[in-house]
């Protein structure tokens, strides 16, 4: 499995995980400088520790749609460059305000992943998409999003089953919302998230062109 420069496998405590140097901000585990980016309670973590090549490297411009508190955001600013958090909720918000306030090239947007035209005239191209949304809809949401992702890009998607159909298999409602994704992107690798995440799958993608 090949880390992105600025996230290393590290110790903690007896326990070896991927970290990244920064302010901790979730109750994860520190050593130094170093925080443990917990598989369990991040999406692209957990797609990092299984071994899927996601294409991250340093200092690349990334678009966070699912930011929520800023958990996986405030790892992704800590080794990335500028860092673009979409998060629709208020109350997550102000806490990813707080980890904001420890990253200045962190940019928390109050806004809807699905209405990319309410902060089109704030993001600027980006290397990587990041997409982590709990609502139904989640290959119109990266379509739709597929305008600020550069041509040499990567989409780092992570599909919940149950946020599309809570009575559906998840293999097909995987099916459905790999497929959609296909309308604008070439998908490169699909992985489940299990054992870290249940009923959901992690996504690799590049835009067509």
């Amino acid at each position: 499995m090949s880390l992105p420069d600025g996230v290393e496998r590290h110790a903690f405590g007896g326990t070896t995980s991927i970290a990244t140097r920064g302010h901790p901000e979730y109750g994860e585990r520190t050593d130094g400088e170093w925080r443990r980016w917990d598989p369990h309670r991040s999406k692209l973590g957990a797609m990092l520790e299984i071994g899927m090549e996601t294409g991250l490297t340093a200092d690349q411009k990334a678009l966070y749609l699912g930011a929520a508190a800023g958990t996986t955001a405030s790892h992704v600013a800590d080794f990335g460059g500028p860092t673009y958090a979409v998060e629709f909720a208020p109350r997550p918000t102000r806490d990813l305000l707080d980890v904001a306030e420890r990253r200045p090239n962190l940019f928390p947007l109050l806004k809807d992943a699905r209405k990319p035209e309410t902060y089109a005239h704030v993001v600027e191209p980006v290397d990587v998409l990041v997409q982590d949304v709990a609502t139904r809809g989640q290959g119109r949401v990266a379509t739709l999003n597929r305008q600020f992702l550069r041509e040499d890009g990567y989409l780092l998607a992570a599909i919940k089953a149950r946020s599309e159909d809570v009575t559906a298999d998840p293999e097909d409602v995987f099916d459905d919302v790999v497929s959609d994704i296909g309308d604008a992107y070439d998908v490169v690798a699909t992985e489940s998230l299990a054992p870290y995440h249940d009923d959901h799958l992690g996504v690799v993608a590049r835009p067509r062109r």
